[in-house]
């Protein structure tokens, strides 16, 4: 059963199916074969370590290489278990059950104090103890539901390889309880490919000794400044011989940093020689410590597949096997976007990916170097979200609220305001300062989730780029030669009536200055959530009106689509109308997309990010399986802060269900994770986003824009011509309006 239902990874066989390209591809790892997939108790980023969800989903939506990773426990009776560390309570229910019975022990000279495996039966572990996840920010519905697995359960798992980690040897030891002859005489143990440990003196102790032949002994390196218990040496002096590895393991097992250093500031340095100096000795490598759900280095942009090719897919090197809590995410990052990364593939009928406010998750928003990074990445579009400045000049910004996006606090702090309007706190509003004013300030690189300050996006790129006219704007579009742009309009009745600035005339004029509207070659999308702003480009052919729905819905009826075609081609969904969730769980999606589909709208899908908090926990942590379980509504375009992140999955071999791949990138059937909740255990269900309105479409129509009096001397409020510096033609315009622009 929980095959036919998972999500990633299955064979595909059909007769219909269209081959895949040759692939030459060479690995730099030792052996030169592609490296494994180890996961760390199976699913565990989603599942408790090592229960039966964790094994099984594992296996099913992973590539059928994958190697499981058991952290060997042997209990009283001297049996085996696998938890990650040698406490149970962080893991396990067990100081509830035996809440009496923590112990203090010395474990390679620290007194550490918790429940221990070797103070019980199995008996009592198995019938009593259930599992929980040992991460805080992990899914909790899992906890306590399951039972802790024997090794026995685990090996019948039906997966292909194991390995098994043993990491308190000597302490074992000190309990009379032998791991070495118990790994060597249990036959289920012929299934383990490899086993490790951070002590020396078991390894030496297991040379030779392992039920399959074939299994390879590996070195697990701990931090450098840890002692080795064997040898008393310090990891980091160990590190510094590797021909003496050599002598006892054919592999080791380094953390991350081992190969790509991080500095204090949390990026990438160098890499080391370390991969290669081991490859030279024979020594394989794996690196440990991958899970989608950590803050990674800023590098990353918060996408775990861009870490996975960093270590397997770069030019020097390639690690011989990675050990993830994710095992999807790190076989799709091996089997598709490294194994096929030189493939020039572009899946038919894709939807165009569209940026949002460029590519403002790793460049300030609507500066030139987001929207020079959104074309870079892949984006077709590229959109300005329209803002007017006290004097009239239309420029490009996420929100008519600097204090977020720009460094306007500090300067400007007199000029807050509150405006019902427009939004329910305070701000400083850019229609209160003047273009030169606005010049003065710079771009602030923020994050759009309340834990910002926690998960920061790039620092390095806090307050670089520049700001942008609307005519500016166009004008890179037209020289970039993008598939077109997207101007999005709001605050278009309360600027005329109360500021008396024309926002929806100075976007009409840029647009006309820069032949927007007079040519078909590049896509003009215009949006707003005000139809009585879209009414005013209807008899513009040349573009796409688009209705943006700023509310979750959960159904789009018929009178009310009939209202948005009054005004509208297009409609820009919010992605929670499409696959709802609550409370971190994705739910069955709506047919909100197929309802408008069937009226002759076309769908967009808005706002795709890369943090893993910020999607349902059913899309594992992972920016790519969203979007591969947003794919098949065929909406026509995905509106993106990180366009890199959906340009590679469109543009891989493995999207295209067509093709006769091993590993597939399928979407999650929805609602994927509380199916595998006990009957009777699933959480409550969340009433639906209510249905589309016909009052949440009409919009009363514009006011006249007003004549207000300048408080002091300065330029017209009157819309003015839009232009750039460094143009002649803008030149020309400037001059005969009596303007003067920052050169740019």
């Amino acid at each position: 059963m929980i095959r036919c239902l998972l999500l990633i990874s299955l064979l595909i066989h059909s007769s219909e199916s269209k081959e895949v390209p040759a692939v030459n591809k060479k690995w730099l790892t030792l052996n030169g074969q592609p490296p494994a997939v180890i996961a760390r108790g199976g699913l565990s980023g989603v599942f408790p370590e090592s229960s039966s969800l964790a094994l099984n989903i594992g296996r099913d939506s992973s590539l059928r290489e994958m190697v499981m990773l058991c952290n060997l426990q042997l209990t009283k009776d001297g049996l085996g278990l696998c938890q990650e560390n040698i406490t149970l309570e962080a893991s396990t229910n067990i100081d509830m059950i035996y809440p009496d019975q923590a112990k203090t022990y010395k474990i390679n000279g620290k007194d550490v104090k918790g429940w221990f495996s070797v103070d019980f039966t199995m008996a009592q572990l198995s019938a009593n103890v259930t599992v929980k996840q040992s991460i805080s920010n992990r899914p909790k519905l899992f906890d306590n539901k399951f039972p802790i697995l024997t090794v026995d359960d685990i090996f019948r798992a039906q997966i292909q390889s194991y390995w098994l980690n043993v990491q308190n040897y000597m302490f074992y030891n000190e309990h009379k309880l032998n791991v070495a002859s118990y790994i060597q005489k249990e036959r289920i143990f012929r299934l383990v490919n490899y086993i490790s440990s951070p002590e020396i003196g078991f390894l030496k102790a297991m040379k030779g000794k392992a039920t399959n032949p074939k299994t390879k002994l590996i070195f697990v390196f701990l931090e450098k400044d840890a002692i080795e218990p064997s040898t008393s040496k310090t990891y980091g002096s160990i590190l510094e011989d590797l021909a003496t590895v050599k002598t006892f393991a054919s592999g080791i097992a380094v953390p991350k940093n081992y190969i790509w250093p991080v500095n204090k500031d949390n990026y990438l340095e160098s890499s080391t020689t370390l991969v290669l100096d081991a490859h030279k000795l024979g020594l394989e490598v794996h690196a440990t410590g991958f899970a989608n759900d950590l803050a990674t280095v800023y590098n990353y942009t918060y996408d775990p597949i861009s870490e996975y090719l960093q270590f397997i897919n770069n030019p020097q090197f390639s690690v011989d096997g990675v050990v993830s809590d994710f095992p999807p995410t790190a076989s799709s990052a091996l089997a598709c976007f490294a194994h096929f990364s030189n493939l020039n593939f572009t899946k038919a009928g894709r939807p165009l990916i569209i940026s949002h406010n460029g590519a403002s998750g790793v460049y300030s928003n609507s500066t030139d170097l987001a929207y020079q990074q959104a074309l870079n990445d892949g984006a077709d579009i590229i959109d300005c979200s329209a803002q007017m400045t006290k004097d009239g000049t239309a420029f490009c910004m996420g929100s008519a609220d600097l204090t977020t996006d720009t460094t306007a606090t500090t300067t400007f702090s007199a000029r807050s305001a509150t405006i019902p309007e427009i939004q329910p706190n305070a701000g400083i509003f850019s229609f209160d300062l003047t273009w030169s004013e606005i010049q003065t300030l710079k771009p602030q690189l923020g994050s759009p989730f309340a834990n910002g300050d926690k998960y920061p996006r790039n620092p390095a790129y806090k307050n670089t780029g520049k700001f942008v006219t609307l005519a500016e704007f166009l004008e890179f579009a037209k020289a970039k030669a993008a598939s077109g742009v997207l101007i999005n309009i709001e605050n278009a009745a309360y600027l005329a009536s109360k500021k008396g600035l024309d926002i929806v005339g100075a976007v009409s004029v840029a647009l006309s200055n820069a032949s927007f509207d007079k040519q078909s070659a590049q896509i003009v999308l215009i949006q707003s959530d005000d139809t009585s702003v879209l009414s005013k480009f209807q008899n513009v052919t040349a573009y796409e009106r688009v209705f943006s729905l700023k509310k979750d819905i959960g159904d789009a009826p018929a009178k009310s689509v009939d209202e948005i075609k009054k005004f509208a081609n297009a409609v820009n969904v919010p992605r929670q109308s499409i696959v709802p969730v609550h409370q971190g769980l994705a739910k069955a999606a709506t047919q909100v997309v197929a309802e408008l589909q069937k009226a002759n709208l076309t769908v967009y899908v808005s706002v795709m990010r890369n943090e893993f908090f910020s999607l349902a926990f059913d899309f594992l942590s992972d920016p790519t399986l969203e979007i591969a379980t947003f794919a098949p509504f065929n909406v026509s375009g995905i509106i993106t802060e990180y366009p890199a992140t959906a340009n590679r999955f469109f543009r891989n071999l493995c999207s295209d269900l067509n093709y006769n791949v091993e590993f597939a990138l399928l979407p999650i059937q929805l609602p994927y994770l509380t199916q595998f909740l006990p009957d009777g255990t699933q959480p409550p269900v969340a009433a639906p986003s209510p249905a589309l309105d016909v009052e949440d479409v009409v919009d009363p129509p514009l006011p006249a824009v007003a004549k207000v009096a300048s408080s002091s001397p300065g330029p017209s409020t009157k819309p003015k011509s839009p232009s750039i510096a460094g143009l002649g033609r803008s030149l020309l315009a400037t001059c005969l309006l009596g303007l003067i622009f920052m050169l740019y």
